[in-house]
């Protein structure tokens, strides 16, 4: 058994990769690696965000198993408490409307803030410590 594992690669789907392409480069500050008509990839420390087209990545026969959802995926990204603030003030100015904000365990894990990409995708911007209870009960 492998000592451990990390995540290289996650996928969320956009049929409009020129608008996802604006917003994670321009309000999630992504460096764009890149771009064809199937995908977008993105560099996120040493791992990637690929933005598939659904109607191009589903397509049977394709060197890669054919793959794609449709409807609306999750991802979380990581901030600090600090970057809480300077992120809603980042959001209100490209026009992101904040859809929730939750305190886990009354703060003591931290707020997240979700919103939405052009797609419908929901996106989390979370606390460093999220989940770090489930590890050390």
């Amino acid at each position: 058994m492998p000592n451990s594992i990390k995540i290289y690669e996650t996928v969320l789907y956009a049929n409009d990769l020129d608008s996802a392409k604006t917003f994670y480069t321009q309000v999630m500050g992504l460096r764009l690696l890149s771009q064809n008509e199937l995908m977008l990839v993105f560099s996120i420390d040493e791992s990637y965000l690929l933005i598939f087209n659904p109607d191009k990545s589903s397509v049977l026969g394709r060197q890669v198993p054919s793959h794609g959802t449709r409807g609306q995926g999750h991802i979380a990204f990581v901030i600090t408490e600090d970057e809480r603030g300077p992120w809603k003030i980042r959001l209100a100015e490209a026009n992101i409307e904040i859809e929730s904000e939750v305190q886990w365990d009354n703060g003591a894990r931290g707020t997240s803030i979700y919103f939405r990409d052009p797609a419908g995708n929901s996106i989390e911007l979370a606390p460093p410590n999220l989940w770090t209870y489930l590890k050390n009960p």
